[in-house]
């Protein structure tokens, strides 16, 4: 298919690349319609949040309340700290200004006269190259005020992060902007209502800003034939592990699991059988090898086979994988990043990584197999934000899909006892 969130366009970063391939023409084109309309036309391509939760984005503009005398926000959210998710770097590196352009239209559409771009502290080089743009655009009057002549004025801010996975759950992203340490908030109220500074706030994520400009450009019926009907577009999928070429593919959605390994990655290095696969980050339920025949990379496809889709950060495992060790790695990192806020996460993650580390050397018992399930059900739905289910849900689904792995690892006394 043809690439549009990463096209192989050289030197697309620079603004007058960008602009020679058309760029910022889709904030034009916005400028001249009414604002409803440019709402209306993301709502009607069906386009879904890419950070996760596949939330309506057109809708999601829609709750922004149109009579609030408070100032409105646009948090654009590039804290990418979920293992196996690598996306959105390549957009601040390789197609920055469709991103500021996507987030220009999105702040039109809503009466929005400020955004953030809130980006993992970590990603020092990606941070210089986006602000570089961000610079070059308010150079050329696209950002700023009176926008290319109108009535219409915003300003883009970067944010960056202070290194917490926890920052990327929409409402602790909103405590960090303010200066806070990074809680999540209990809703209701929901942005749209009480966001930052307690004011009304959208949260989108960095690929779901980027896929605006296509929409406006080429239409919603365009867009929206692109892929799969209920989850539409070209998407980004990362791509790592036991592969030949691990790397982040434009496809459409709708891709099959199987393709994207084989015909874009390159299959597994020799030859060996795959194990299993993680399809979504760290946090989406793990298939075993054989599952995934017939399973495609979109969000109904993928929760029927019992997974989802999540930020499509692809983890390939082959026949060799100590699966034991993957999923107390996983713990080991949920525990670390809890926020400590709810008392399920918090003793939670680290009773399950206690108990995965017995398994690991060996000293694990048959009845914890049960107890680690036990344990990620009191966490699952049990906190204020979705963490404790991400911790949870890798678990869940490893004792479920490799039962066999858990008790070839368990003490042989205990297997005797038991």
């Amino acid at each position: 298919m043809e690439r549009y969130i990463l096209p192989d366009i050289p030197n697309l970063h620079k603004i007058d690349a960008y602009e020679q391939h058309g760029g910022y023409s889709a904030l034009k084109k916005a400028l001249g319609m009414n604002p409803a309309e440019v709402t209306d036309e993301v709502k009607k391509s069906n386009l879904r949040g890419r950070g996760g939760a596949c939330f309506p984005t057109g809708l999601k503009w829609t709750f922004m309340p149109k009579d609030n005398a408070k100032p409105k926000y646009l948090c654009v959210n590039g804290d990418e700290s979920e293992p196996g998710t690598f996306k959105d770097r390549q957009i601040f590196e390789f197609n920055p200004h469709q991103l500021i352009e996507g987030t220009l239209i999105g702040c039109y559409a809503m009466g929005i006269t400020s955004a953030y771009i809130y980006i993992r502290g970590e990603y020092g080089k990606w941070i210089k190259m986006l602000q570089k743009a961000v610079d070059d655009a308010y150079a050329k009057g696209y950002i700023g005020q009176n926008i290319l002549g109108s009535n219409f004025s915003t300003n883009i801010y970067l944010h960056k992060g202070a290194g917490a996975y926890i920052c990327g759950e929409e409402s602790s992203l909103m405590e960090s902007l303010e200066g806070n340490r990074g809680y999540p908030r209990v809703k209701p109220p929901f942005p749209a209502q009480r966001g930052v500074w307690n004011c009304p706030t959208t949260i989108n994520n960095v690929e779901t800003m980027t896929n605006v400009p296509l929409i406006i450009n080429n239409g919603w019926e365009w867009y929206s034939k692109i892929g799969v009907a209920k989850h539409p577009g070209p998407i980004l999928v990362g791509i790592s592990g036991h592969v030949n070429k691990p790397g982040v593919y434009e496809v459409a959605t709708g891709e099959l699991l199987t393709d994207l390994i084989y015909n874009y990655a390159g299959g597994v290095p020799g030859n060996k059988k795959i194990k299993a696969v993680i399809p979504g980050g760290s946090s989406t339920m793990i298939l075993r090898g054989e599952q995934i025949e017939g399973v495609r990379m979109d969000a109904d496809s993928l929760k029927a086979a019992g997974s989802s889709v999540g930020t499509a950060g692809m983890i390939v495992m082959d026949e060799d994988t100590d699966l034991i060790r993957v999923i107390s790695r996983i713990s080991k990192f949920y525990y670390h990043e809890s926020c400590g806020q709810c008392t399920p996460c918090r003793e939670g993650t680290g009773w399950l990584w206690k108990i995965l580390k017995r398994f690991e050397a060996g000293e694990g018992r048959i009845q914890d197999i049960d107890l680690l399930v036990d344990i990620a059900n009191n966490i699952e739905g049990n906190t204020i934000c979705a963490l404790g289910d991400a911790a949870a849900w890798p678990v869940q689904s490893m004792v479920k899909r490799f039962r066999d792995e858990f008790e070839k690892r368990a003490k042989k006394d205990a297997v005797a006892a038991a």
